[in-house]
């Protein structure tokens, strides 16, 4: 596995070796020793998972931006079938890239993972007509914990690649979200 950097030095890309011929392919997606080297050798600890999480999106739905409010999830993104244009906007109050994002398309073919450290809100948009996504999360979901920040919101400026004459498909919880606020 290699690790990729992004313009968020918390946020960072996985790429997989893949072993394949014209049977198919092979790949290791995770492994828990590979990444405490991998960590190790960017100066960074290694997360600790305790949650996978499975979700499907047709075209032009956007989840998010979701996070966790006293309990914040370090996230590993990967798509199995499908594409989605996955974000990661900094929320933490103290930082120097507070309000700022990384955007990454994630695909079954590019087959990159994208992880994204507590303190980040997420989200991302279906490209293809469908997705899968797995998660794995750093800490336990907790309903009632959970926060949003507006997927549109002006100040922090996220480019999602939408057409002017389509709008995503929102939950109603997406829809209402507010403003980010120092």
């Amino acid at each position: 596995m290699k690790l990729i950097s992004t313009a968020i030095a918390d946020v960072l890309l996985i790429e997989p070796k893949v072993f394949g011929d014209e049977r198919g392919f092979f790949m290791e997606t995770y492994r828990e020793s590979e990444f405490k080297i991998l960590f190790a050798e960017a100066g960074l600890i290694a997360p600790h998972f305790v949650q996978e999480n499975m979700s499907r999106s047709a075209k032009h739905v956007l989840r998010g931006l979701h996070f966790q409010k006293s309990k914040p999830q370090g996230k590993l993104i990967r798509v199995v079938s499908g594409e989605i244009f996955d974000v990661a906007v900094d929320i933490r109050q103290d930082s120097a890239t507070f309000g700022q994002w990384v955007g990454q398309v994630l695909s079954a073919n590019n087959r990159l993972q994208m992880y994204i450290p507590p303190g980040f809100a997420h989200g991302f948009l279906t490209l293809s007509e469908y997705a899968d996504i797995i998660y794995k999360c750093t800490d336990y979901y907790v309903p009632e914990d959970e926060g949003h920040v507006a997927w549109d919101d002006a100040n922090i400026g996220i480019d999602w690649p939408l057409s002017k004459s389509v709008l995503p498909i929102l939950s109603d919880k997406d829809s209402g979200s507010s403003k980010l606020s120092r």
